[in-house]
């Protein structure tokens, strides 16, 4: 039986949004390099990126 891994060597980067650090899960094993946020939240309150063009108001006669 193989060796398990604890919680502290799992591999770790920051959120682009909070910008706290994060953990590795096993539902991002195939998608870890692609994973960018901690969280929904913090995915859904992400900034729009630059030069979009709209500033999220709508225009209201």
């Amino acid at each position: 039986m193989p060796k398990p891994i604890r919680k502290g060597d799992l591999p770790r980067k920051p959120c682009q949004g909070c910008g706290r650090p994060f953990a590795w899960r096993k539902k991002w094993a195939r998608v870890w390099d692609e994973v960018k946020y901690c969280s929904e939240r913090c995915r859904r309150e992400r900034k729009p990126p630059a030069g979009s063009g709209s500033d999220g108001r709508r225009d209201v006669d």
